[in-house]
């Protein structure tokens, strides 16, 4: 990754990650027993689940082994990938919820003095990614993407909105909005000369804008007339784009102008992950 100053974003990175543990750390402080039991917006996954997620990911990123799991895997893992996550939360069904945070909290801050000890060469050395070939450096961006969703699953589990206003929520957006061009010019099969304009709102909000010319690319400012723009709720486009809600089930809080037939396909197609 080319960056003048990598030891100022190498610390930003970390900070915003080690951050993200802190913030999920005091949210489930506050958990009853029917919070830590309540269903997440993650097919099959309850609230205790999301931490064994976490616990096992980060777990796997010190060097542990992944526990052993069943033949059988629910119908909601869908790959490999699924399969690790749930070998390990399969693995902590029996403990009890003060030994799952004690774990959380001993794994978070071993992986936190981890990641303070890198030098800038290693932090930004090459290195395989969920998204494919990157940096380790992207890894870590990835890893906050994913902990601040699960941070939205926690709070909606629990009816405890937040965690808008995070260094975490930040950069999770921007790996969303990285994401725009492939959904707007591939998935969504977005017309030849068209653009688009998006305007999240709310405190991680911010305007970005994709042109299709050959293939989709961001643009550094916004056209004055674009094929459509869509206006949201950062915290819904994160939602979609988790594969959390469709289109329909958050309609009221999406404002669309221009085509749109495009802005429907679009908002369909948002669910990168799931």
């Amino acid at each position: 990754m080319a960056t003048e100053n990598p030891t100022t974003e190498r610390e930003q990175i970390i900070d915003a990650l080690t951050g993200e543990w802190t913030a999920i750390r005091e949210l489930t402080s506050t958990f009853d027993e029917d919070d830590w039991g309540a269903q997440t917006p993650c097919p099959g996954w309850s609230s205790r689940d999301i931490i064994s997620h976490i616990i096992g990911t980060e777990s796997m990123l010190a060097g542990e082994q992944t526990p052993s799991s069943g033949d059988e895997m629910p119908s909601f893992v869908r790959n490999e990938i699924g399969e690790l996550n749930q070998a390990w939360i399969e693995h902590f069904r029996g403990v009890d919820t003060a030994e799952l945070l004690d774990r959380f909290d001993a794994i978070s801050g071993s992986r936190a003095e981890t990641l303070r000890a890198m030098s800038d060469a290693d932090f930004f050395a090459e290195s395989w990614t969920p998204k494919g070939k990157g940096s380790y450096a992207k890894f870590m961006r990835i890893r906050i993407f994913d902990c601040w969703m699960h941070e939205q699953d926690l709070r909606d589990a629990a009816s405890a909105p937040g965690g808008m206003e995070s260094p975490a929520a930040s950069i999770a957006v921007e790996e969303m909005i990285g994401k725009l061009g492939y959904v707007v010019g591939k998935r969504a099969s977005a017309p030849e000369g068209s653009t688009l304009t998006l305007r999240l709102t709310g405190p991680a909000g911010r305007t970005v804008s994709v042109s299709v010319e050959g293939r989709a690319r961001l643009l550094d400012e916004a056209p004055i007339d674009p094929t459509v723009a869509l206006e949201m709720p950062a915290g819904v486009f994160a939602r979609l784009y988790g594969g959390r809600v469709g289109p329909a089930d958050v309609s009221n809080d999406i404002r669309i102008d221009g085509d749109g037939e495009l802005a429907q396909r679009v908002l369909r197609e948002l669910a990168v992950t799931m």
